[in-house]
């Protein structure tokens, strides 16, 4: 019986899929279920120099341009509970996985954050896992408690996105952050920046790993 009805949430969630819905809401019996979605190790600069792929078509990026070498830029986000934080100031001390998405609503974003969660071989003992977009801090909250993700700190760029246009990595049109991993160390240095050429294309997750494990060591 508990089969029957495993088969049956199976084919209601490939249904589901092919009606263009962007994020799973069926359970499976393993939990997220992954995608092949395309993983680049191509990488784009940032600033209004660069275009990245949005839906097919090149975009600008808006903002300051920003390589690896230098500091993570003072600016505020908002965290769940509508505190402001400096992404500089309040995390400074810790090495940190920066993963920057688009819309948590959309099956790549998803993809990357449980990535980021599941997939970091211990690290989140370690370092601090962080994702930032332009959702609400109520649509990060309710995406975490959904997908049953404790492990990864939600950050909102939502208030004029401060921290996109500090870093290079805001779309204006859309009014998104592009697609990103950072790796930044315990004093704040960039040390791994990516930023995928194509929005629909995950990131490197695996490199930016291996980067903050050596900085742990």
């Amino acid at each position: 019986m508990q089969s029957h009805i495993w088969k049956l949430l199976f084919v209601g969630s490939l249904l589901f899929a092919a009606a263009g819905c962007t994020t799973a809401r069926f359970p499976t019996p393993t939990g997220f279920s992954y995608q092949k979605i395309p993983v680049t190790s191509e990488s784009v600069g940032s600033g209004e120099s660069t275009t990245v792929l949005f839906r097919g078509s090149p975009l600008p990026l808006i903002g300051s341009p920003i390589t690896v070498g230098e500091t993570l830029r003072s600016v505020p986000v908002t965290s769940q509970d509508l505190s402001i934080k400096n992404i500089s100031e309040e995390i400074v001390g810790t090495v940190r996985i920066i993963s920057i998405v688009p819309s948590l609503d959309t099956k790549v974003c998803e993809q990357q954050t449980h990535y980021l969660s599941e997939k970091n071989g211990g690290l989140d003992s370690k370092v601090r896992l962080i994702t930032i977009s332009i959702d609400t801090p109520f649509a990060q909250k309710r995406f975490a408690e959904e997908a049953e993700i404790s492990n990864v700190e939600f950050l909102s760029d939502y208030r004029g996105a401060q921290f996109g246009k500090a870093h290079g990595l805001f779309l204006e049109g859309p009014h998104v952050l592009s697609r990103a991993v950072l790796v930044v160390d315990s004093h704040n240095t960039i040390r791994h920046l990516q930023i995928t050429p194509d929005l629909g294309h995950l990131p490197n997750m695996d490199k930016a790993f291996q980067i903050a494990q050596t900085l742990v060591k």
